[in-house]
């Protein structure tokens, strides 16, 4: 954080902190945004702050659109990849328009800041026999094993984020229908439907692994994924629990939940779902979230195309 001396200095230290405890608030209050994602904008505007602090810029009223050049061109002195770039300046962007609406300064100097282009990555996935590997390393005799069994199958039947994976409930699954319902980013409810593996490793894991892992626990809970002490399970637990399902695979693929997310929706449109459908599974806002998926698909038609075609 800014360290100040004079008394005037700290005074205007103590409005910079009140401008961001307040933007703070609207985020969780009126945006309802997730506490991770919370904390990553505030890292991005003390970043921010620190830069104000070496250039002697003691109000967030005197920041002009060339200091806002001169914080840019040190993000590329230190190399940040322009994704990272492009995150810590759209931050900014919305922390001084926040600041605007509340009439605590008069003008935005980040509104003629043009973004960097993001570099095009095509998401990762996992191919069916990949899968099938991590499907049968599991031990279902255990209780463990019955809940990494039931956990890998939902996020590939469902293509849930990982937050919104240890946000279920018992009451969210619904069997007579095979749909969950899903609490998503910013409040946003919908229902996703899982099919008749998920089914079984579900039943299998509530009726018996479950309540094994629930008889540990100090306060009972509803939620659906327990760890090892029967406490809701976290979105590290899962990244920890895939990490290990792909050592005892011995494969040196990337496994994560973001990538069974990716697996999802690839499989899907490789399959023919139309992308409207896929969106509404995945909870995108925007159809263009969702269209980085058709890159993939056709990549795979062209390959399928060279492998098979006699004059390809």
């Amino acid at each position: 954080m800014i360290i100040f001396s004079s008394p005037c200095e700290v005074d205007k230290l103590e409005d910079v902190n009140k401008s961001l405890q307040l933007f703070k608030e609207y985020l969780q209050i009126e945006k309802n945004y997730s506490e991770y994602t919370i904390v990553h904008y505030e890292q991005s505007i003390e970043d921010f702050f620190l830069f104000m602090n070496r250039e002697t810029i003691l109000n967030l009223t005197d920041v002009t659109y060339s200091d806002v050049r001169l914080y840019l061109t040190e993000l590329y002195k230190k190399q940040y990849a322009r994704r990272t770039v492009a995150k810590k300046i759209s931050t900014l962007r919305s922390f001084f328009n926040f600041l605007l609406r509340e009439k605590l300064i008069s003008q935005n100097p980040f509104i003629l800041v043009s973004l960097p282009k993001r570099e095009q990555r095509l998401p990762h996935f996992l191919y069916e026999e990949e899968l099938e590997k991590l499907f049968r390393v599991s031990d279902v005799s255990t209780c463990l094993g019955q809940r990494d069994q039931a956990l890998l199958e939902l996020l590939y039947a469902t293509g849930i984020r990982v937050s919104e994976c240890c946000k279920l409930t018992l009451q969210d699954l619904d069997f007579s229908t095979g749909t969950a319902f899903v609490h998503g980013k910013g409040n946003k409810q919908r229902y996703v439907p899982f099919g008749s593996y998920a089914e079984q490793a579900l039943t299998n894991y509530i009726s018996k692994g479950r309540k094994d892992l629930l008889e540990k626990a100090s306060v009972h809970t509803n939620h659906l994924f327990l760890n090892f002490r029967g406490g809701p399970l976290t979105t590290r637990g899962v990244r920890v629990i895939l990490n290990n399902m792909i050592k005892k695979t011995s494969s040196t693929i990337h496994i994560s939940p973001h990538v069974l997310r990716h697996t999802f929706a690839t499989h899907l449109l490789n399959e023919g779902a139309d992308m409207r459908s896929v969106q509404e599974l995945l909870g995108h806002e925007s159809l263009s979230s969702t269209q980085v998926y058709t890159h993939v698909t056709k990549d795979h038609l062209r390959n399928i195309y060279k492998s098979s075609h006699p004059r390809a």
